[in-house]
């Protein structure tokens, strides 16, 4: 290169131009624009850095065998654009104000990487989602969906998905369900979000919840100016003194199985806490995370039964199918309906119509009731070998938690206490565990614990690797 070789920096500058060569040889009708994208990307990627001058327009055109009418445009549009810097008789540099992109793109979903075991509550096993039977509908569902669906939806949600989710819901869970309250929505999280948005606009400033509790209400409900309550609990659910005393009308459950502790909230709890709602004029939210998974009871009916004008009732797809689907439900009061729809229009436009139709066909057709079954056989054995394994290798553990859900509580004898060494050992070892302290929201709560009490999630790990896993934590604390 004639000019670049006479400059500074033009050994860089000649490379580059070997970037420019598939854009040369670009069909003619497109070799415009693909010479702008060849030489933008050459600077934003740092090949051409700032302050390299440029060749001529004429020599340019010459090395690349292209007319210069198409150098000069190229020249003209990014500088344009700012990539490039020219002045009269001066000649044409890249300009200062690009920086290079950064290569690649980082994963920040929640990993437990370089782990031996991995006993964190939460996930269910992925390798269970029914990719034939998914794909099946998913196939059923682009050959017969009208055209007009695939336009902006209901932001409450696909008709046929919202009748299919109320039959689903009265069928298994004993709610009030009418599908004109129902509002699909991205998981729990978002449901979470437009409850507290909803009670922000009503001059409801703080809500309810249990601690311990779910890690991320502080989040969800501080994101719409709402503040969390931590409400102890008691041996039947939420303490009612406490939560008389608090002050506040809103308040977040999981009724049926109380996360973490797996208390399955008693009837007459359940009345006051109606009680509770009704007496100031209060919402209820109920999180029914796991309400499909009962191993050695009669399923809990859920609370908004009882009650679906005080009561909203939230639940998703993640533990029985995936949580990277983010698909869940919100059944809400009809004094509730107009605003939280409102919000949910403003916030997203509606959930994507063809997830939802997708879901909807999987629901009419009884594949989710078949997935359902084969993940409550799954999850029953892994929590049957994870009780035997702790039985053979914490003997004397005390385990709770297990008539339901995918996870227990374990609380260890005292001599593999405190709780900090215990941690650090089975770190030290490669296995992954939670705390149930990790779980309170009264800063400070279970620091400095004599007492080991686990959360130990059970339903993503195969019946080997359970075994394996409590083995190896028994080894690295033994002694």
């Amino acid at each position: 290169m004639r000019s670049a070789h006479s400059d500074p920096g033009g050994g860089s500058a000649s490379a580059a131009w070997e970037l420019l060569l598939p854009a040369a040889a670009a069909p003619a009708r497109t070799r415009g624009r693909s010479l702008q994208a060849a030489l933008r990307e050459a600077v934003r990627s740092g090949r051409l850095a700032p302050g390299t001058r440029l060749p001529s327009s004429r020599d340019l055109a010459a090395d690349l065998g292209v007319s210069r009418g198409l150098v000069t445009e190229a020249y003209e549009q990014l500088t344009a654009e700012g990539y490039l810097r020219s002045g009269r008789g001066a000649g044409t540099w890249v300009g200062d104000a690009v920086r290079s992109a950064r290569p690649g793109a980082r994963d920040l979903a929640p990993r437990s990487p370089g782990t031996r075991a991995d006993f964190v509550p939460g996930t269910p096993d992925l390798a269970l989602f029914p990719r034939s039977a998914w794909a099946a509908a998913q196939r059923g569902v682009l050959a017969e969906l009208p055209h007009r669906e695939l336009g902006y939806p209901d932001p409450r949600g696909l008709p046929r998905l919202r009748t299919a989710l109320a039959e689903l819901l009265s069928r298994r869970r004993g709610v009030v369900a009418d599908p004109e309250r129902i509002v699909v929505v991205s998981g729990v999280a978002q449901a979470t979000t437009l409850i507290g948005y909803a009670l922000h606009a009503r001059g409801i400033r703080t809500v309810g919840v249990e601690d311990p509790g779910s890690p991320q209400h502080d989040a969800l409900y501080g994101s719409a100016g709402v503040t969390a309550v931590p409400l102890p609990l008691d041996d039947e659910g939420i303490a009612l003194e406490p939560l008389r005393a608090s002050g506040v009308r809103s308040l977040v459950t999981t009724p049926a199985h109380q996360f973490p502790t797996g208390i399955a909230c008693s009837a007459r709890r359940r009345a006051a806490l109606l009680d509770w709602a009704r007496s100031v004029d209060g919402l209820v939210l109920e999180d029914d995370y796991d309400g499909d998974f009962r191993y050695d009871r009669a399923p809990v009916g859920a609370l908004q039964g009882l009650d679906p004008d005080r009561v909203a009732y939230t639940g998703s797809v993640s533990k029985s199918l995936a949580p990277g689907l983010r698909l869940g439900w919100l059944l809400v009061p009809e004094s509730w309906t107009e605003e939280v729809v409102e919000r949910k229009r403003t916030m997203d436009l509606g959930h994507p119509a063809l997830d939802q139709a997708l879901f909807a066909r999987f629901l009419e057709r009884g594949d989710y009731d078949r997935q359902l079954r084969r993940c409550q056989r799954a999850y029953r054995e892994r929590r049957d070998a994870l009780v035997a394994a702790l039985d053979a290798h914490f003997p004397g553990s005390a385990v709770s938690g297990i008539a339901a859900g995918l996870h227990v509580i374990a609380a260890l004898p005292e001599r593999y206490g405190p709780e900090s060494r215990f941690l650090a050992g089975v770190g030290r070892a490669g296995v992954a565990v939670r705390p149930l302290s990790a779980y309170a929201h009264t800063p400070g709560t279970g620091d400095g614990a004599k007492e080991v009490r686990l959360v130990l999630g059970y339903a993503h790990v195969p019946p080997a690797r359970i075994h394996e896993g409590v083995r190896l934590m028994a080894e690295a604390v033994a002694g």
